[in-house]
């Protein structure tokens, strides 16, 4: 008979579990990973091969994205599609000019790749019927990619009514920028330190605010309504366990 777990060994698991699903290519938590990785990519990137280079990894994000949700086969065929347009226009990045035309390109590109993930991943979440790990990474790593999305909106219409700039005082905008703008945004949180100059970019950034207030009264609160943590399952599992067997009523 197998000697019962330690109490060292059962803090271990969850930390255990946390790691695999961080690494694993089956997780939400990779996803997460390859999401905050693109960020960083994305902030500091100012070259158009860096460019090229950021929108290959947000491809492979996508894709792992889209597989771990179990995305419907009409959604992966458009995906595929979308992500071979992305290679596309990723190798005529690196082998153009760097212009105002590629960097459209790149931007609205990106922007569609971080539009169909997160749909797949809210469908899964909502489709779940208790709340694991896999749930949280999976609304967090949604609510990322939402933000992420309308970083590259903004980017690509900044890049598409060049001269005029995006933000207000001139100030064109910086992949960082937009990324900082979308998540203030998106989180209301609102500095007031970079405002679009006008619309579609006002507009824009009135729909991130609806959608990122949506997505916490409806994503995260489907996960708050089905969280039990581990004790009380347990304790449910024990009390299940200990009823007696029904009997037949006599008359």
């Amino acid at each position: 008979m197998a000697e019962p777990a330690s109490p060292h060994q059962e803090r271990a698991r969850p930390i255990r579990r946390f790691v695999h699903a961080l690494v694993s290519p089956n997780s939400f938590g990779s996803v997460l990973v390859l999401i905050l990785f693109t960020y960083l990519m994305s902030a500091v990137a100012t070259e158009s091969w860096e460019r090229s280079l950021v929108l290959f990894v947000q491809v492979l994000t996508v894709k792992l994205a889209l597989r771990v949700a179990g995305a419907r086969r009409p959604v992966q065929r458009l995906a595929n599609v979308v992500l071979v347009v992305a290679i596309g226009v990723a190798i005529a990045n690196l082998f153009g000019d760097g212009g105002d035309t590629f960097a459209v390109l790149v931007f609205l590109t990106a922007a569609f790749l971080y539009f169909l993930a997160p749909l797949s991943i809210l469908r899964a979440i909502v489709m779940q019927h208790e709340v694991d790990e896999e749930t949280v990474f999976g609304a967090v790593a949604a609510y990322l990619l939402i933000g992420m999305f309308f970083a590259f909106v903004y980017q690509a219409v900044g890049a598409i009514q060049q001269p005029t700039a995006f933000f207000q005082g001139g100030v064109e905008g910086t992949v960082a920028d937009s990324l900082f703008f979308s998540f203030t945004t998106l989180t209301t949180t609102g500095y007031g330190n970079l405002v679009p100059a006008g619309n579609p970019g006002q507009t824009f950034a009135v729909m991130e605010m609806l959608i990122g207030q949506l997505f916490l009264v409806t994503a995260v609160a489907k996960v708050i309504n089905l969280w039990r943590p581990a004790r009380w399952r347990a304790g449910q599992a024990d009390g299940e366990a200990g009823e007696p067997p029904a009997t037949g009523g006599g008359s």
